[in-house]
């Protein structure tokens, strides 16, 4: 009985510990006065399929938040002068897109039989780059950037923003290597509270400046929009960082063995290609239309070439320039990891397969004693897939000095 008790009471505290989160914000999103404009005049009904309110006709750009505006003056005139050289633009120069429905496709037999959850994907296509609503051209501005972070997440997933920024997403420098940190993001998705959690990321970016949003769905269809935006992103702000760890915000990065596996490749003169990570190959599309992966074969029946998991992987920047040449000869295609194995395949590169990445885990039986062994993550360089929690208890384990492992564990 007095256990009995012991749990109401916790589950109690548990209440009212979330309660109070959830009058906080409110309480914030009342004393801000941020981005007034922008939120009056954002789109509560959008096209709940599709990418937001680029896919309206519309007669002015957005409005930026005023601390935007003014992060993003303070470094103009450097980047207009380091990237006007070469004929690469000088800023962000989607400002307004009217994505019409592509009319032909519709009379296409092919497209009659394509599964409806994929009609406004397949009319929607050819809408490649979106407006942003949070850049920071600043991030690379002093061209000593060694790694930069960049991680795809969501709004509402601020906790595990959180958790990433307080372990391997933590900006430094470490060993004389500079490392930045960029998440990308979309719009809530329709149904959300728009205004608010729009308030709330442009708050939580006025304190860490590490977001990149563009006026896009956050959808799962979506996410190969992340793919090209943030490519095209990186050839106009941030080309002289050296390399690019890009991966899920769900995911244990081994900072120090990522960062020495790059300086092996540097050594070997093996950078300028580098394309690594948990390489898939042989695979076929998923016909389980339960599937999240579910792909119809009127969209795409043939094999996959071999690409690398989307959970994380490391490029040099010099690929990451060539992807995004190729990325813009190449349909897009709705699994984000595949299309760029689509753009790696038009390249006639080779991702290449290393063991410390696991984006399936350390095994796959979820319920084995390794995926929860801290030896193992610190031979490791990234493992997938861990929520903010435990990626904050298995960061301060690998990190404890009374740790012993007695020596580097592989599986």
């Amino acid at each position: 009985m007095d256990h009995f008790f012991r749990r109401k009471r916790a589950g109690l505290v548990k209440f009212l510990l979330s309660l109070s989160l959830v009058l906080a914000s409110i309480l914030m999103i009342l004393k801000l006065n941020l981005s007034g404009k922008y939120a009056a005049g954002l789109k509560d009904a959008r096209d709940a399929s599709w990418c937001g309110s680029d896919c309206f006709p519309s007669t002015q750009a957005p409005v930026k938040s005023d601390f935007w505006r003014l992060n993003a003056a303070a470094q103009s005139n450097r980047v207009n002068s380091q990237r006007a050289a070469n004929g690469t633009p000088t800023g962000w120069d989607v400002q307004v897109l009217n994505c019409s429905e592509d009319e032909l496709v519709k009379s296409q037999g092919w497209f009659q039989r394509l599964d409806p959850r994929f009609h406004q994907f397949v009319l929607h296509r050819h809408c490649r780059y979106f407006p942003m609503l949070i850049n920071h051209p600043e991030k690379c501005a002093d061209g000593e950037v060694h790694l930069i972070m960049v991680i795809k997440s969501v709004i509402e997933q601020h906790d595990r923003r959180e958790a990433v920024r307080k372990t391997w997403g933590k900006e430094g420098t470490v060993n004389g290597k500079k490392i930045k940190t960029l998440f990308l993001l979309g719009t809530p998705t329709t149904g959300k509270d728009t205004k608010n959690l729009q308030k709330l990321i442009e708050y939580e970016d006025q304190i860490y400046k590490d977001i990149l949003q563009w006026d896009f769905m956050d959808t799962f269809l979506n996410l190969t929009l992340k793919e090209v935006n943030f490519l095209k992103w990186f050839n106009i702000y941030c080309p002289g960082a050296q390399f690019i760890y890009k991966g899920d915000d769900d995911v244990f990065v081994n900072t120090h063995n990522l960062l020495e596996f790059i300086g092996y490749k540097v050594d070997d003169g093996k950078d300028a290609d580098l394309f690594v990570g948990d390489t898939i190959a042989k695979a076929i599309p998923i016909r389980n239309r339960q599937s999240k992966y579910y792909i119809p074969k009127e969209l795409y029946d043939k094999p996959y070439p071999p690409y690398l998991g989307g959970g994380g992987f490391v490029m040099s920047s010099q690929m990451a320039r060539r992807l995004f040449a190729a990325s813009e000869d190449v349909e897009l295609y709705p699994i984000d990891d595949v299309f760029l194995g689509m753009c790696v395949k038009r390249l006639n590169v080779a991702p290449e397969l290393h063991a410390g990445f696991r984006t399936f885990g350390i095994t796959r039986q979820k319920a084995s004693s390794i995926n929860t062994e801290p030896c193992f993550y610190k031979s490791l360089i990234v493992v997938h897939k861990l929520s903010a929690q435990e990626l904050l208890r298995m960061w301060s384990a690998v990190h404890d000095k009374d740790l012993v492992c007695a020596q580097r564990t592989f599986i």
